[in-house]
């Protein structure tokens, strides 16, 4: 599935300096919050990146460049840093919470079983179908979707409740959204730590990645 998964040209557009490290993972046996996982966000929460950090700066600047108000509708990882502790979820949830709050980048995580087609970021038409946790996307606006409908509304704010990664989840998606100052080094460190902690939960899982950087790709199993 990630082979399909493409990003917009009317994206690389807004922010031409913005690449996605996709990465699967196969087999997953996710749980309950552990002390391992806690352990992850304790660790995590004590090197966040702060709030007023050139890297989450750029994602509030991209938000204003489609419209939207970052004060009002915040990035993910700028969100997520203003909730410390960091909240528990559950063991996967809690992996990729970890990262991103580590290395100031917003990270998607998506149970492929619910999904409908590839995943793949658009600017809005105005009328994609969203549930009603979303509402409506705005003509302009950056959304993640698949052939269903939106999945995550303006870039990756907020995630649709259908795609959600849970204790069931056994394939999952992730999403490692870039922008600069963050380097490719950093965003392939992050995600190889991703990986780890995946692998940790789930030693014999599978898992496969690829970098969509402007009209380039490399998928690597």
């Amino acid at each position: 599935m990630i082979d399909d998964i493409r990003v917009d040209p009317a994206v690389t557009a807004l922010r031409p300096d913005f690449a996605v490290l996709v990465i699967g993972a196969y087999g997953l046996r996710n749980g309950p919050s552990d002390d391992r996982s806690r352990g992850w966000l304790a660790d995590a929460a004590a090197e966040a990146v702060p709030l007023d950090h050139e890297k989450i700066e750029a994602w509030r600047a991209a938000y204003r460049a489609f419209g939207a108000k970052p004060q009002r509708t915040r990035p993910s990882v700028d969100a997520l840093i203003r909730r410390m502790p960091l909240p528990e979820i559950n063991r996967v949830v809690d992996a990729y919470n970890a990262v991103s709050v580590r290395h100031g980048l917003p990270i998607g995580g998506e149970d492929l079983g619910r999904y409908e087609g590839p995943a793949r970021l658009v600017r809005a038409e105005g009328d994609e179908p969203s549930d009603e946790a979303l509402g409506d996307p705005e003509i302009g606006e950056v959304v993640w979707r698949d052939d269903t409908g939106v999945t995550c509304r303006r870039w990756n704010w907020r995630q649709c409740v259908r795609t959600r990664i849970t204790e069931e989840t056994v394939d999952a998606l992730f999403l490692l959204e870039r922008l600069k100052p963050l380097s490719l080094v950093e965003l392939d460190a992050a995600g190889a730590e991703l990986a780890g902690l995946l692998t940790a939960i789930t030693p014999e899982i599978r898992v496969e990645t690829r970098l969509i950087s402007g009209d380039a790709s490399v998928t690597m199993r």
